[in-house]
């Protein structure tokens, strides 16, 4: 799969990108939730993690862009947070288009599993 890893932590992008990778997959990282929403705009992914708490440029904000272009439900938006986002607010994040959240720390098995749906 081809998958985009989005979150401003270079640490997290890094285990992940090589985890990820060590697992067969294709990885792109952006550390910047623009970038990251140009990418989108430009690429197709099969997967997109996204973090929702970035600074300048959040989760939400990538989110609130694609849905308003119409493109959140073409792509397969797997937010990964360790915010203190409510449930509520995951809800609503997922009846606009997002496809899943994976709480921080992220369990790989889970992970991979949450892709491979």
């Amino acid at each position: 799969m081809k998958i985009l890893l989005i979150d401003d932590n270079e640490s997290i992008t890094e285990m992940l990108s090589k985890y990820l990778t060590a697992k067969g997959h294709e990885c792109i990282v952006s550390n910047d939730g623009r970038n990251g929403l140009t990418l989108i705009m430009k690429t197709k992914f099969d997967v997109v993690l996204l973090d929702l708490a970035m600074p300048e440029f959040t989760g939400i904000d990538v989110i609130d862009h694609l849905f308003a272009d119409g493109k959140l439900k073409e792509n397969k938006i797997i937010l990964f947070t360790a915010s203190s986002i409510t449930d509520k607010d995951v809800d609503e994040l997922l009846k606009k288009g997002a496809y899943a959240c994976i709480r921080k720390p992220v369990k790989l098995d889970v992970l991979l599993k949450t892709i491979s749906e």
